[in-house]
């Protein structure tokens, strides 16, 4: 019993990197935290949660006068600050590494498609009447976002490290707050393996 115990302390390093699990950091839009997981040997999984962009400032100015505080309320501008990003999806790969002649490691294509809720804090200043009488308010206000995405990638594994480096294009479709607003997203990153 004790020769089995120990044959199975001894070989969960090698277990564990045979699943290519990975957790790691997504530079780009948005800026996230990333676990990704195999389901099978061309499906995954991921789970990201990080900073969430801002849009831009035509944006946010519909959105105040979409839903204005008050019905004379004339927007003067606003400030935004990042909020959070979570994202869940899914991607089927393929082996792309004989294509390329890669000899060490290799390379995998993908594409998929998930879901993805963001926020951000908005501060809008607004005169009320149009008149600049110098009396300025301000109103906050948390955007919340929520819609598919769909991306494609590619990512390289080390063959000599537990890491693996990838980049990725994709588009965010909004279905809570904007209707059919698409937002381009992208990123850079590397994954620790284990």
């Amino acid at each position: 019993m004790k020769l089995k115990v120990l044959a199975l302390i001894l070989f969960i390093p090698f277990i564990s990197l045979a699943q290519e699990r990975g957790v790691g950091i997504r530079l780009g839009e948005p800026l996230s935290i990333t676990y990704k997981d195999f389901i099978s040997d061309y499906i995954s999984i991921e789970g990201m949660i990080g900073s969430a962009g801002v849009n831009g400032a035509s944006y946010y100015q519909k959105d105040f006068e979409s839903n204005p505080p008050a019905s004379n309320a004339f927007y003067i501008g606003h400030s935004v600050s990042k909020g959070v990003s979570f994202n869940v999806r899914s991607a089927y790969h393929e082996d792309f590494t004989d294509s390329f002649g890669i000899t060490q490691g290799y390379l995998l294509a993908y594409g998929g498609a998930g879901i993805q809720l963001r926020t951000t804090k908005v501060n809008y200043s607004y005169e009320v009447n149009q008149v600049s009488n110098g009396n300025l308010r301000t109103e906050n206000r948390t955007n919340v976002d929520f819609g598919p995405e769909a991306f494609i990638g590619s990512e390289y594994y080390f063959s000599d490290l537990p890491m693996n480096v990838f980049a990725e294009f994709g588009l965010f479709l909004e279905l809570l707050d904007r209707v059919g607003h698409m937002k381009a997203q992208g990123g850079i990153g590397v994954r620790y393996l284990f």
